[in-house]
Formats: structure tokens, sequence, C-alpha cells
């Protein structure tokens, strides 16, 4: 008994620090502060149903050894479909009733009552992010502004996704051929991350995003040089670096715009400084660990599809300046 609760004990802490920086129960938005409601209420009424089974199971137990089993008391029938009966019967329908009230709170708004419309693409592993209209393109980090309705539509350009990030609403699956839509609305300023939650291959794991709800202003500010094309190189190390990602094949893979890499294999890298991580938030967006990434991507993350480099340190050095210019 005591090793039983140790264990449960033990790993109620493990899974509370899994959750830490990504739970549902731990709500940023209306959305999700219906569903984080709607589970405490269903585990209240589970747990109720498990009481009145208990409590029925105990009342047998006694009468058996009392020697009352006779199987004739009324009262015993009246306990059973009472308790066994008509008290999941109600506890269930309120659970289902509050389930369909909970619906309309994660639904997505309609194309009109939302003023910012973001395309989410999921790819083996990462996630390309489109801002309607705007012509901005990002990838693996999603700003939205603060305290606004933003519609969100997902597809998947391979196999099956699942978009969730749990602070602010429900998931949905991204399935091949087909767009879905939610909402995103954040109560306040704050960074929230999300995560692919339908098995996908082998790095699944390794497929997160970060949400980042920024005030209006600064989200403006943010959008609007999203919006603009790759600065020209303004030193010789830059220029030489964009000659060393234009020559070594990056550009068969990458778009930069303002430039003649246009390919959509891997992310967009047009303001690829401007984002915290890379390998769409598994290792920080540091120069160490973005020269390890381009010389040893299989490290990180096996089976992805991007191929190692065998770039010169001087080489590297530069495509590394090019790249950090990328604001």
């Amino acid at each position: 008994m005591l090793r039983a609760t140790a264990f449960l004990l033990v790993s109620s802490a493990v899974l509370a620090g899994c959750g830490a920086n990504q739970s549902a129960l731990k709500p940023h938005s209306r959305a999700s502060g219906q569903i984080a409601r709607l589970w405490w209420v269903m585990l209240a009424g589970s747990g109720a149903v498990l009481a009145v089974v208990i409590m029925l199971l105990v009342v047998a137990i006694a009468r058996r050894h009392a020697g009352r089993d006779d199987g004739g008391d009324g009262r015993a029938r009246a306990l059973v479909l009472a308790g066994g009966v008509a008290a999941p019967i109600l506890v269930l329908s309120a659970l289902f009733a509050l389930a369909l009230r909970t619906l309309p709170a994660t639904s997505a708004p309609g194309a009109g009552r939302a003023k910012l419309t973001v395309e989410v693409v999921g790819r083996q592993w990462f996630w390309d992010v489109h801002y309607a209209g705007t012509g901005a393109v990002t990838a693996n980090e999603i700003h939205i502004p603060a305290g606004e309705t933003v519609r969100l539509l997902a597809r998947t350009a391979d196999v099956i996704h699942s978009f969730w990030v749990p602070e602010l609403n429900r998931k949905i699956d991204m399935i091949p051929g087909r767009r879905n839509a939610i909402v995103l609305r954040a109560d306040r300023p704050g960074v929230y991350r999300g995560q692919c939650a339908e098995f996908c291959g082998l790095q699944h794991a390794h497929m997160a995003l970060l949400v980042y709800a920024d005030p209006p202003a600064r989200f403006r500010a943010w959008l609007a040089a999203q919006r603009r094309k790759a600065r020209p190189p303004s030193s010789r190390p830059v220029r030489r670096g964009r000659e060393v990602f234009l020559s070594e094949g990056c550009s068969g893979c990458h778009a930069i715009r303002g430039t003649p890499a246009d390919a959509h294999v891997g992310p967009d890298l047009t303001h690829l400084a401007s984002r915290s991580t890379i390998a769409s938030d598994t290792i920080p967006n540091t120069r160490g660990y973005l020269g390890g990434w381009i010389l040893d991507p299989q490290h990180v993350k096996p089976g992805n599809r991007m191929p190692g480099t065998d770039l010169g340190g001087q080489e590297l050095g530069y495509l590394l300046d090019y790249l950090q210019s990328l604001r």
C-alpha cells in the first residue's frame, strides 16, 4: 500500500512538471477557461459516480456478511436503482449538457468576425505560418495581438498532424486534403507553448511551437517587419555568407524573400534571426546551436529532411553572419 501511494505521488509530481509550461488547466483565454471548467466538473462528476458505486459495493458486502442476501428486500432494490442507474444517468446527462454549452466558446469565428487570419501548415516536423493578406511568413512561432480574436486555419502538407496550444484553446486535427479552423485569443500578453498532438512520425515529440501574444502596438510593429523582404547584405562577411547560402544547396530547400531562394521544403528563413528557437522549439536560436544544426541536423532531430553539410570553418562563419543578419 505504501509503495502504491509513493508511486502515485511521484507520478503526479512528474506529470505536473511535464505540464508546467503547457497545461490545459492553466487557462489564458475564454475558450481554455471553459475547457478547464468542463474538466474540473467532469472530474467531480466522475468522482461522485465512483463514490456511489463504492457505497453500493460496501453496502452489498456488509449485507452479505450480515447474512441478509435473500434478494427480496425492496429497499435494497431501490438503493441499487437509485445509486446504480438514476445517479449515473443524471450526472452523465448534466456533463453532456455542459459539454454542449462549452463547444461554442471553442469554435472558430466566421471570417468576418476576426480582424486577423493566420494559416498554419503542419509538416514533418515543423510549422509554416502565413499571415493572410500581408505576405508575412514565419515558422514555428506565431505572433498574435493580445486581447484580440484571431482566426487560425490549419492544414497539413503531408501526414495527419494536430494543432494544440492548451492554454489558449482545444486541439484540432490537420488532415490531408482538408482545412480546419479554430480561434486564438489570449487574455493578456505572454508566451504560450503548443505541440503537435497527433503522432506523425519519428520526431513527433520535437514538433512544438510558441505563440507570442504581444501588446497590439508591438504586434503591429512585428508584423510590419515580417512583411518586408530580407535586407541586402551590409558588410563583406554578410555578402559572402549570402553567396554561401545560395551556392551550397541551402536555397534548394529554404526561401529568403528578396533573394533567388524560393524553395518551400524547409522553413522560410527571411527573418530567421528574429526567432527565439530553431528546429521547431527544439534548440535555442544562438550562433553556436545554429552552427551545430547546419553541420549535423540529424544529431538533433534524427530523421528530419535537412542533410548535414561539410562547410569549412570560414565558410560556416560567413553563413552564420548572413543568417544572423536576417531580422
